[in-house]
C-alpha cells in the first residue's frame, strides 16, 4: 500500500504530468490505496473520487507509486551511507534530494560506493592525487606538469619515475571520468542515440535446427531494435548459440568527452587526451555497455509482458458455452480416449474410456458409451481437446451425432494448452484425489467449454501457451503483471458465491487465497449463500473486505434481488429510492428495466458516475460482458499437415499473437504463422492492431513444410485490395517470412 509521506509535491507532480492524470484525481487514488482499497473496487465504485479514472491508469499509478517508494528508499540508504563517511556536502545532498531518475541516482553514489583496489586507488595510496587533479582542473601554475611529476618520484611508494607518476596520475583521472554523472549520463544517451546490437554465432556454437540462424551476422540501431528480436537474441546468447555486443564508434565516444573535458590548452592536453582514451576503453565502454544491455532488456520484458497480458486477457475472456452438462473428450490413440462428464455447474458425474481408433478400431463401443452418457446425464455439449488425434476424435463424434439424430448436442474442439499442467496440480489433487490424471484433465476440457475463465484460473498462466519468450523475461515482473490481469477479469466478469471455486474467489477484490478457501468451507459446512451480507459470517471477512468485495459477487435466486447484479450494496438504498418514486418495488424495476427511463434522476441522492453506473447495470442485469460463444469449423477432409495445401482456404482460432504476426490454430495439431506482412493489405505495426486470442478467422494457405512442421498462412489474401495502398513508413525492413516461423519451435515443443 502506498505511503503518503514518501510521495512529495515534486513526485505527485511528475506523476500526474507523466502519466497525464489531475492531480486531485492523483491524490484520491493514492489515498484510497493506502486505506487498503483495491483497483478493480476503486476503478468501479469510487469514480466520484477519482474523477471517473479507468483501472488501466489506476494501476499505473499504483505501479508509479510503488517505484517512487523503491526510489525514496534507495535514497535514504545512499544519503545515510554518504554521510558516514563524512562526504555528504549540501551541494551533493541537493542534487540527490533532487533526483527523480535512479539511474542518475546511482550515477552520483559512485564515486562514494565502496570498491575493490583499482589501478586510481593504487595511485592515490602513492601520492598522486594532487598531480592528477592539476591535471584535471587545467589552471596554470608556476611549476610545469613534468617539474611536479618529478617531485612525486618516491621508488618506496613504487614511483619509479616522472612518467610512472603521470600514468598513475592518468588512471586517477580515468576513473573521475567513470565517475562523472553528467559525463555518464551524456554517453549513456548517445549509445542509446547511436550504439548498433551486434550479434554473432559463437564459433563452439551447436544450433542444429538453426534457431538462430537469422542472427549469426545480425546488426541494428539499439534504438530500433524491437522486443522480440531482443529477445531472441539474448535467448540465443543464454544458448550459448550467440554472443551480442553493442557497439559504438570510439572517435564519438572519445571525441564528447574530449569537448566536456578541455577547458584550455596546455602541458596538461595530450595526458588528458591518453587518459579519456583509457577511460573509455577500460571503463567507460564495458560499463555503460552493460546498462544499455539492462535497459534493452528492460524494455524487451515490458513489451513482451504487456503482449503477454493482453494475450492472456482475451483468453480469459473468450466467450463462455455458459450452463449447459458438458461430455469432454481427451483424445488418445493407444490408450483410448478419456471422458468425464460435467452437469451445468461444473460438478463432476462420471468418466470413462472409449477406443474408436488404432489399434482396437472400437467404433460400436465408444458410440454405444457415449449415447448412454448423453442420455443419462442430459449432455447438450461435447467438448474435444486440441492434442493428439483430436480431428480423427471429433470426426468419428460428428458421424456418431448425426447417426443417432442427435441434433441438438453440438460438438466443437477446444484449446487444451495447460490442461495437463492442471491435472497435475495440488488445485486438481485437492478436487478429484480419486481420479487420475487424464481424467482430471478431461474435466478440465469441459469447464473450459463452459466458462473459461474460471478453469483457466487454475493453472500457471505461463503454461497456457499465450506468451512471447515469457521463461526469459523478468519472472517477479511478469507474475505480478499476470495476476494484475486475471483479478482485473475476474472482476470485470463477476463471480456466482455459490458455484466458485477458492481458486476463483482469491482474484475477486479484497479477497485473498487464505479467505477463498474460508468462503468455501462455510459454504460446504452452511449451505448455499442467501444474500451478500451474509458472507460478513465468514472467519476472516471484516468490514474493508466485504466493501472491496461485495459488488463483484453474485447470488442468484438469492433473498435480494440486487445481489445478482453489479451494483454495490452501499447503493441498494439509492435503487430503493427509485423504485419507490415509480410506485414499484425493487424486484419489478429489475424485471421492467424501460420503467427507468421515468426516473427523476435529481430526487436521487446519488453523485452522477455512481447513478449511471447504477442505471446501466438495471437496464442489463447480470449482463455476462462477453461476447457470444461460436466455434471454428475445421475442414473435415484436412485433419493433417500432410493434408494441407497452398491456397485452401481454412477457418481457426487464433492461439497467441506476438509483434512478428499470429499464431492459428487450423485443425492440424500444429499452429499456422500468419506473419505481420499478410495480416492485412494496409500496413499494420502491430498485430493486435487486427486479431487477438481465441478469435475466429479465415486463413489461406500460402505454404507447409510438413519435415519441420511450419505452415505460413495469410489473412489478406482473402481480402479485397485496399484504394489506395499505402508504403509502410521508415525504412527498417520487417523480419522475413522465414525468421518469423522459426519461432514455431519452442511452441510446438511445448503443444
Amino acid at each position: 500500500m502506498p505511503d503518503r509521506k514518501s510521495l512529495t509535491p515534486q513526485v505527485l507532480l511528475h506523476i500526474g504530468q507523466s502519466l497525464g492524470v489531475p492531480l486531485k484525481g492523483l491524490v484520491a487514488v493514492v489515498e484510497l490505496l493506502e486505506e487498503g482499497g483495491t483497483v478493480p473496487f476503486i476503478a468501479r465504485y469510487r469514480k466520484e473520487a477519482t474523477g471517473n479514472l479507468d483501472e488501466v491508469r489506476i494501476q499505473s499509478i499504483k505501479e508509479k507509486v510503488a517505484w517512487f517508494q523503491e526510489l525514496e528508499e534507495r535514497r535514504a540508504t545512499i544519503l545515510s551511507s554518504i554521510e558516514e563517511q563524512g562526504k555528504l556536502t549540501p551541494e551533493l545532498r541537493a542534487r540527490i534530494e533532487a533526483t527523480l531518475d535512479k539511474r542518475e541516482l546511482e550515477d552520483l553514489y559512485l564515486p562514494y560506493k565502496p570498491k575493490r583496489r583499482t589501478k586510481a586507488t593504487i595511485a592515490r595510496e602513492k601520492g598522486l592525487e594532487p598531480l592528477a587533479l592539476y591535471m584535471w582542473r587545467q589552471e596554470p601554475a608556476a611549476i610545469s606538469l613534468a617539474e611536479f611529476a618529478a617531485s612525486l618520484v618516491d621508488k618506496e611508494k613504487g614511483v619509479a619515475g616522472a612518467e610512472a607518476a603521470l600514468e598513475g596520475a592518468r588512471h586517477i583521472v580515468a576513473e573521475i571520468l567513470n565517475e562523472d554523472a553528467s559525463l555518464r549520463k551524456g554517453l549513456r544517451q548517445i549509445m542509446f542515440d547511436e550504439g548498433i546490437v551486434v550479434s554473432r554465432k559463437s564459433d563452439d556454437a551447436v544450433d542444429e535446427q538453426e534457431k538462430f540462424k537469422m542472427y549469426y551476422e545480425y546488426r541494428e540501431p539499439v534504438r530500433g531494435i524491437p522486443s522480440h528480436r531482443m529477445l531472441a537474441i539474448r535467448r540465443g546468447e543464454t544458448a550459448n548459440v550467440l554472443y551480442f555486443t553493442i557497439e559504438l564508434e570510439a572517435e564519438r565516444a572519445i571525441g564528447y568527452l574530449k569537448g566536456r573535458v578541455h577547458k584550455q590548452p596546455g602541458d596538461w592536453t595530450p595526458h588528458l587526451d591518453l587518459a579519456i582514451e583509457d577511460a573509455w576503453k577500460r571503463l567507460l565502454n564495458n560499463s555503460i555497455q552493460t546498462e544499455i544491455r539492462l535497459e534493452l532488456k528492460q524494455r524487451s520484458d515490458a513489451e513482451a509482458i504487456r503482449v503477454f497480458r493482453e494475450n492472456l486477457e482475451n483468453l480469459l475472456l473468450a466467450p463462455p458455452a455458459g450452463q449447459l452438462a458438458v461430455l469432454a473428450i481427451d483424445p488418445g490413440i493407444r490408450t483410448g480416449c478419456k471422458i468425464a462428464v460435467v452437469d451445468e455447474t461444473g460438478k463432476f458425474l462420471e468418466h470413462g474410456v472409449i477406443y474408436p481408433h488404432q489399434p482396437k478400431n472400437d467404433t460400436t463401443g465408444a458410440a454405444r458409451t457415449l449415447h448412454a452418457l448423453i442420455v443419462r446425464h442430459h449432455v447438450k455439449a461435447i467438448a474435444i481437446g486440441n492434442g493428439t488425434a483430436s480431428r480423427e476424435t471429433d470426426a468419428f463424434v460428428r458421424e456418431f451425432l448425426q447417426q443417432h439424430g442427435l441434433n441438438k448436442v453440438f460438438s466443437v474442439i477446444v484449446n487444451e494448452s495447460g490442461a495437463s499442467v492442471y491435472s497435475a496440480s495440488g488445485i486438481a489433487r485437492q478436487e478429484f484425489p480419486d481420479l487420475d490424471l487424464t481424467v482430471r484433465g478431461a474435466i478440465s476440457i469441459a469447464r473450459r467449454l463452459q466458462d473459461p475463465l474460471s478453469e483457466l484460473v487454475k493453472i500457471d498462466p505461463k503454461s497456457i501457451g499465450v506468451g512471447q519468450y515469457q521463461h526469459d523475461v523478468d519472472q517477479r515482473q511478469l507474475q505480478c503483471s499476470l495476476e494484475t490481469v486475471i483479478e482485473s477479469c475476474v472482476n470485470r466478469v463477476g463471480v456466482d458465491l455459490n458455484t466458485a471455486s477458492w481458486a476463483l474467489l482469491r482474484y475477486v477484490a479484497g479477497i485473498n487465497e487464505r479467505t477463498a478457501r474460508k468462503i468455501v468451507e462455510y459454504r460446504n459446512d452452511n449451505g448455499m449463500f442467501r444474500s451478500r451480507v451474509q458472507l460478513t459470517a465468514v472467519p476472516g471477512i471484516g468490514p474493508k473486505t466485504f466493501e472491496q468485495a461485495a459488488g463483484f459477487l453474485r447470488i442468484r435466486d438469492g433473498d435480494h434481488p440486487l445481489d445478482m447484479t453489479a451494483v454495490h450494496p452501499e447503493s441498494y438504498a439509492i435503487v430503493g429510492q427509485m423504485a419507490a418514486s415509480l410506485g414499484m418495488t425493487i424486484e419489478e424495476l429489475i424485471r421492467n428495466p424501460g420503467a427507468l427511463e421515468r426516473v427523476n434522476r435529481s430526487e436521487l441522492s446519488a453523485d452522477v458516475y455512481t447513478l449511471n453506473d447504477i442505471l446501466e447495470e438495471l437496464r442489463k442485469p447480470s449482463r455476462d460482458p462477453r461476447e457470444q460463444f461460436v466455434a471454428p469449423k475445421f475442414r473435415e477432409e484436412v485433419r493433417e499437415i500432410a493434408d494441407l495445401k497452398p491456397g485452401m482456404v481454412m477457418e481457426g482460432a487464433v492461439t497467441n499473437v506476438t509483434r512478428f504476426g499470429a499464431f492459428v490454430d487450423i485443425g492440424v495439431h500444429h499452429d499456422g504463422l500468419v506473419h505481420v506482412s499478410e495480416l492485412s493489405n494496409r500496413f499494420v505495426q502491430d498485430p493486435r492492431e487486427v486479431v487477438r486470442a481465441g478469435q475466429i478467422v479465415k486463413v489461406q494457405v500460402l505454404s507447409v513444410d510438413p519435415k519441420t512442421k511450419r505452415i505460413a498462412l495469410s489473412m489478406k489474401a482473402l481480402q479485397a485490395p485496399p484504394a489506395n495502398p499505402q508504403r509502410r513508413p521508415g525504412n527498417k525492413p520487417q523480419p522475413t517470412l522465414d525468421a518469423s516461423l522459426a519461432a514455431l519451435s519452442d511452441r510446438w515443443k511445448t503443444r
